[in-house]
């Protein structure tokens, strides 16, 4: 369903010359959703003997309020857990969809910022898993695709002092990953030719890039190991003392030229640094995997009417830089160890790079706006290549 207005919090619109039903993947709040649902059900329903209204559907909910349903839509009320199974009957629901319409009623009803990061992962894998079930994700695809596991062992082949077997990496990966999942990330790297075991001395090499065609990588997939990533961030917030860290946020009103500038300015620092990490790992081993997630988004929506300036860009260079995608934004970047060390860290290893790269000169063309949302992936695995 096509979403008539894409900024933040605006949701969906029913298309009067729609005859489909809203999909509850394309929501991101889940009384947008109940909205759009029931608009469409009082037009499906225009000219039959009974009407669809509240009352219809509290009736299909087992539920005495006639009017909950437009309690819960104008945010006057909220779901509980056993609200949340009596709406997925009353919407028609499977299992699947009544569990992925709980962790979305959970998302979006929490306040805390820590526990809307905890349901965004899960409702993002649960979805995930959903569309492999029914074949929208070719299973094949998402097994080339290496989750956060696969990345950081990727990475840890240019870490000193690693012993590949699983025990130790369960260790030296703060027991953040299960043994099956470190089976796994290796067994997968392995076959598909990332890594490769030196036939003398037993040492693992890496052989390639992570991702060999970026093309048939679907969005999903980008967005399920974007937040992978990004919550290994928020746990080292509480779990890391800020010597082994660098988090820091900043929060400003742009215009859209002074947006694209920072986003041109954050691609080519990335593309540096994994130049210059590359280049850094042929000549030594580094003491730790690091992540580094570079974050730019939109946290208001722009106003009505108001027109968007056209001012240049201060920016010092020929090119011009990629289309605007915001008008406002707030920049958050963040730094954190994923690996210990063995000892002090004195040399920060950033994340995996097979071979050096020179940055490039343009910004990548971007027509398609679903990939703005891959730049985090490509710099935490450096990948700069990922998802042009």
């Amino acid at each position: 369903m096509q979403n008539l207005h894409p900024e933040f919090g605006k949701g969906k619109e029913i298309s009067t010359a729609s005859a489909n039903p809203p999909v509850l993947a394309d929501y991101m709040n889940y009384r947008q959703f109940l909205s759009a649902f029931y608009q469409f059900k009082r037009k499906a329903s225009r000219g039959s003997l009974r009407s669809y209204n509240y009352a219809v559907f509290s009736a299909a909910a087992n539920i005495k309020s006639p009017n909950y349903l437009k309690m819960i839509i104008e945010g006057k009320r909220n779901l509980s857990d056993d609200m949340i199974g009596k709406f997925g009957k009353a919407l028609g629901f499977n299992k699947d969809l009544t569990e992925e319409f709980r962790l979305l009623v959970h998302f979006t009803q929490a306040t805390d910022p820590a526990d809307r990061n905890m349901y965004l992962k899960k409702l993002s894998e649960h979805r995930v898993a959903m569309k492999l079930k029914s074949g929208e994700i070719d299973k094949k695809t998402w097994e080339k695709v290496p989750n956060w596991v696969a990345w950081i062992i990727y990475a840890m082949v240019d870490q000193e002092g690693v012993t590949f077997d699983t025990a130790s990496l369960k260790k030296v990966l703060r027991g953040k990953a299960s043994e099956d999942e470190i089976d796994h990330a290796l067994t997968t790297l392995l076959n598909s030719g990332e890594l490769r075991r030196d036939e003398a001395t037993g040492e693992l090499k890496k052989s390639r890039n992570l991702i060999e065609s970026p093309e048939e990588v679907p969005v999903a997939l980008v967005r399920k190991l974007q937040s992978q990533l990004m919550y290994l961030g928020l746990e080292s917030l509480y779990q890391d003392q800020p010597m082994d860290r660098e988090f820091g946020t900043l929060t400003m009103s742009l215009t859209k030229s002074e947006f694209e500038e920072i986003k041109f300015k954050l691609r080519q620092m990335r593309k540096a640094l994994n130049k210059d990490n590359s280049i850094a790992r042929m000549k030594e081993k580094g003491e730790r995997v690091y992540q580094l997630n570079i974050q730019l988004f939109p946290v208001t929506n722009a106003v009505d009417g108001v027109v968007s300036k056209a001012a240049a860009p201060t920016l010092n260079v020929q090119d011009t830089p990629a289309p605007m995608v915001a008008a406002e934004a707030p920049v958050a970047a963040t730094a954190a160890p994923v690996a210990p060390a063995a000892e002090p860290v004195a040399a920060a290893a950033t994340a995996p790079a097979a071979k050096p790269q020179a940055p490039a000169a343009k910004p990548e063309k971007n027509d398609d706006p679903r990939k703005n949302v891959s730049s985090l992936a490509a710099s935490a695995a450096s990948a700069a290549d990922l998802f042009r």
